[in-house]
């Protein structure tokens, strides 16, 4: 077999190992979000939320890739489930932020928290040379598929196109 053929069954297979990880995380995400009670618009809400801080919801829905008025509803039922809370900004009153409460700090470390616990000491068996090439190709994956969601979302469907 020569070397281009052995080279496109690795990146095949590589391939094929992203595809299995991205189902795996799904089905994480599909569990936690049982859970907790919420939808999978709203659990990908939180997450940001309980990584990135308090944020507006103008920020919030750009982050998540919603619409302004679909972050509002995320967070209207994520403040109904305790999980989310509005804050007057201190210095503009009329400015008025989003943060996950404690309580979702406290969930959110007891889901993902065994999986960080798990996922340090797995990288920590990696060399810094090993946890770059990690890293860039998780950041050029995540790139990838942003610009893919924007894709998609830019297309109409071909049923929608006979309508129009």
């Amino acid at each position: 077999m020569s070397n281009h053929n052995l080279r496109e069954q690795l990146i095949a297979a590589v391939m094929r190992a992203v595809a299995a990880f991205q189902d795996a995380a799904d089905q994480v995400d599909e569990s936690a979000a049982g859970r907790l009670g919420l939808n999978r618009t709203d659990l990908r809400c939180l997450g940001i939320l309980t990584r990135a801080g308090r944020m507006t919801a103008g920020q919030l829905a750009a982050a998540a890739g919603l619409s302004a008025g679909a972050a509002t509803t995320a967070v209207d039922r994520l403040a109904r489930a305790g999980y989310a809370e509005r804050v007057r900004d201190e210095q503009d009153r009329r400015r008025v932020t989003v943060q996950a409460t404690g309580a979702a700090h406290a969930r959110s470390a007891e889901i993902w928290g065994p999986i960080a616990a798990e996922s340090h000491r797995w990288l920590s068996r990696r060399d810094d040379a090993e946890l770059r090439l990690i890293r860039g190709f998780l950041e050029d994956g995540a790139r990838l598929q942003a610009a893919h969601a924007a894709r998609i979302q830019a297309e109409r469907s071909p049923s929608l196109r006979r309508r129009g």
